[in-house]
C-alpha cells in the first residue's frame, strides 16, 4: 500500500478491504487474507492483520467449504451490508461528524455502526434520522467522514 494518507486513513482503508474481501467469500488463513489484500495494492504484515482482525470484531469459523475467518457481527450483530441503503449523507465541522439517515433509521445504522468497533469513532448518539458521531480526534473528522461515505456507500 503507498504510504499516502494519516495513519488512520491507511487503516480505515486496509479494515474496510478487509470486510470486503470476507464479506465476498471463505478466507481460511491470514496468508490468503495478505494474498487478497497485496491483489488490491494493500500489504500488511501479519501482526497488523492480526490487530486489525481482533479490532473488527473477527473470529475463526466453520463453513461447508472448512474453516474460514467471519465477523462477529455475521453471527448476531447488526451489520453494517442491510443499513447501508438507511443513509443519506454525511458530514462534518470539522469537529464532530453527522450522518442523516430515512426517518426513523438512526438508531439501526447508529448500532451498525457501534458493532462494527469502528478504530476512529469514540461513540454515537442517534436521534429520529441524524446520528452524531464522534471521531477519536479532531484531526481524524475529515479521515471519518471519508471512512463513513465508503462505509454507509453516501
Amino acid at each position: 500500500m503507498a504510504r499516502t494518507g494519516t495513519p488512520t486513513a491507511r487503516t480505515a482503508t486496509r479494515r474496510d478491504a478487509i470486510r470486503e474481501i470476507l464479506a465476498r467469500g471463505p478466507v481460511p488463513s491470514q496468508d490468503e487474507l495478505q494474498r487478497h489484500l497485496r491483489a488490491r495494492g494493500i500489504r500488511a504484515a501479519q501482526a497488523t492483520l492480526s490487530r486489525d482482525l481482533a479490532a473488527l470484531g473477527v473470529r475463526r469459523g466453520s463453513g461447508p467449504a472448512g474453516p474460514r475467518y467471519v465477523i462477529e457481527s455475521d453471527a448476531g450483530g447488526l451489520p453494517i451490508e442491510p443499513v447501508r441503503r438507511l443513509a443519506e449523507s454525511v458530514e462534518t465541522n470539522g469537529l464532530m461528524v453527522v450522518v442523516r439517515t430515512k426517518a426513523s433509521a438512526a438508531g439501526a445504522v447508529a448500532r451498525a455502526l457501534d458493532d462494527a468497533h469502528l478504530p476512529d469513532v469514540l461513540g454515537t448518539l442517534a436521534g429520529d434520522d441524524t446520528i452524531f458521531v464522534v471521531p477519536g480526534s479532531a484531526r481524524g473528522a475529515a479521515a471519518l467522514v471519508k471512512h463513513l461515505r465508503r462505509l454507509l456507500g453516501v
